[in-house]
């Protein structure tokens, strides 16, 4: 089973950039231009619906969702951070950096 721990810093900028709109949190692999998808780059992305084949992840700052297709591209146990000095996300697992510079995509209003 999947656990993800959002850290202060990170929880802050994310509350700061969703800025109280409806949505939900996906931690996304995205592979819109990496030209397969298992050349795909873990994100944030906040949407404005779910597809059926979301995963809710519960975390210490509420729930976040994966597709369960992507699942195999992730860790066991992960943790979101946020730098502030370079002004990025980092997601990593305890063996490794999955993205050490990761961005925020507000999708809401595409």
């Amino acid at each position: 089973m999947m656990q993800i721990e959002i850290t202060e810093a990170a929880a802050a900028k994310l509350s700061e950039q969703i800025n109280g709109q409806t949505g939900f949190l996906k931690l996304k692999y995205d592979t819109e231009g990496c030209g397969c998808v298992v050349n795909g780059v873990p994100a944030l992305w906040f949407v404005s619906k779910l597809h059926d084949d979301d995963l809710e992840i519960q975390t210490n700052a509420g729930s976040i969702y994966v597709e369960r297709s992507k699942e195999v591209f992730f860790d066991e146990k992960m943790k979101i951070d946020f730098v502030e000095a370079a002004n990025y996300y980092q997601l990593k697992s305890p063996s490794q950096y999955l993205n050490p510079t990761m961005s925020f995509y507000n999708k809401t209003s595409v």
